[in-house]
């Protein structure tokens, strides 16, 4: 699995969860939907034609953004995504 963080690559955008949401879109592009079929990955995370992998980094996306918006997490420190 590749796996961008923000500080390694210099990715451009500098706000929490943006390494899993490169993480994901790689992964959406990868897959035989968006390559094969043509279609965009939004059509293809609303079919579920993703493999395991993309589903775990999606779920691991909401995960990350449901935290930012948990005052209890607030307190704590978000993620380490």
């Amino acid at each position: 699995m590749v796996v961008f963080a923000p500080d390694e690559l210099g990715l451009a955008d500098k706000s929490p969860c943006a390494g899993i949401r490169a993480d994901l879109k790689m992964c959406l592009l990868t897959t035989d939907c968006c390559r094969k079929e043509k279609k965009t990955p939004r059509e293809c995370l609303k079919s579920g034609t993703v493999g395991d992998e993309c589903a775990q980094l999606r779920q691991a996306f909401f995960d990350c953004k449901r935290s930012l918006l948990d005052n209890r997490r607030r307190f704590r420190g978000h993620r380490g995504y």
